[in-house]
């Protein structure tokens, strides 16, 4: 059973990052990295200080705890026990990848990036679905073009960005919890 799902993961990982081309490696690079979502960054800034006004420090804390569970847990209980290597560092790929980047750190399994914007993704949806119904279809596109960016540019797996994912979503929902409980006491 893992040796299929090992197989059918490096064939995704093919097709997906096979359907490449100059302008699509432009987007993802640019999908892919921080600073690509500085201005829907700044729009979720500017509805939290307007939807929370005083409390806008409650939440940027627990979207700052968020990402540093996140991030971290996706490095120490997942990377560094682990030790995958990421696609980019696998000889059997060698010549069967498209890398348009560097490829980062030597382990893959989960994707940092998936955890970190499926963690963010899932926190914001619940925080403000309420008031703003575009927010779940917004957020859900944001996460899921990051974790293809990651497995189109050949950094991972889609098992690293699946896993990833789940975890985020995991980490999300605690910390919504987590900030209901003490948006409640303070």
């Amino acid at each position: 059973m893992l040796e299929y799902i090992a197989t059918l993961d490096r064939e995704l990982l093919l097709l997906i990052n096979g359907f490449n081309n100059q302008v699509f490696d432009i987007i993802m690079v640019f999908v892919s990295s921080k600073l690509g979502w500085a201005p829907l960054y700044l729009l979720l800034l500017y509805i939290i200080i307007l939807d929370f006004r005083k409390k806008t420090w409650l939440v940027l804390v627990i979207v700052a705890l968020v990402v540093l569970i996140a991030d971290q847990t996706s490095v120490h209980l997942f990377k560094n026990v682990f030790q995958r290597l990421r696609p980019c560092y696998e000889e059997d790929l060698q010549g069967l990848l498209n890398l348009v980047k560097a490829c980062g750190g030597k382990y893959g399994f989960v994707s940092s990036h998936a955890a970190n914007s499926f963690a963010v993704a899932s926190f914001i949806i619940l925080l403000l679905r309420g008031k703003h119904r575009w927010i779940w279809p917004v957020m859900s596109i944001y996460a899921i073009l990051i974790i293809y960016s990651r497995v189109y540019l050949g950094v991972h797996y889609p098992t690293d960005v699946f896993v990833g994912a789940i975890l985020g979503i995991v980490i999300g929902v605690g910390c919504y919890y987590l900030f209901n409980f003490l948006n409640k006491r303070v």
